[in-house]
């Protein structure tokens, strides 16, 4: 004879419900969102998943706090704090901004719940994405500059036409 197991037992082990306390899911989802939530641990939430729009954001940010920085830089280059030399208020100030920016970027791009899923999320729409060939693109390119310069043609012919004819008329003095 074998072991007897109740009928509810057997329903909770088949169909778990994210809603019921008791159910097994619900448990693991509760310890997952816990974590997730409190996240405390000092590693990169879901490394591994997002990688390419990850890499690109950080670049982004990296380019417009270097932008700031070298901005920043030429507004100090006269200003002398106490007996320090401009070079080091500069420097200091330069150092002091990329410190606290790279950290809100890692905040943000690494440990930020939201935008990492959405981030994560953005990668895998661009998967399903039917890119064009490389035929495609140069056969579309070639036809783009090709009316780019008709209708710079174009515009100028017009412009030589209306010139001639309101110089004609004596309405614009020829030159």
């Amino acid at each position: 004879m074998g072991v007897w197991t109740p009928v509810a037992q057997l329903a909770e082990q088949r169909i778990p419900n994210p809603q019921v306390e008791c159910s097994s899911h619900s448990r693991r989802v509760w310890k997952v969102k816990i974590e997730t939530e409190n996240n405390m641990n000092v590693g990169i939430y879901k490394q591994g998943q997002g990688y390419w729009v990850r890499l690109m954001s950080a670049i982004g940010l990296g380019l417009l706090i270097m932008m700031g920085v070298i901005w920043i830089w030429d507004q100090l280059s006269g200003t002398q704090i106490a007996s320090i030399e401009p070079v080091y208020v500069q420097g200091g100030v330069a150092i002091i901004i990329i410190v606290v920016f790279g950290l809100i970027g890692y905040h943000l791009i690494g440990r930020k719940v939201k935008l990492v899923d959405f981030m994560i999320a953005t990668e895998g729409e661009m998967r399903k994405v039917n890119w064009s060939t490389k035929r495609e693109i140069i056969g579309s390119t070639i036809l783009v500059i090709l009316l780019t310069l008709f209708i710079a043609i174009f515009c100028q012919i017009a412009d030589w036409v209306f010139s001639a004819f309101f110089q004609w008329i004596d309405v614009l003095q020829s030159t």
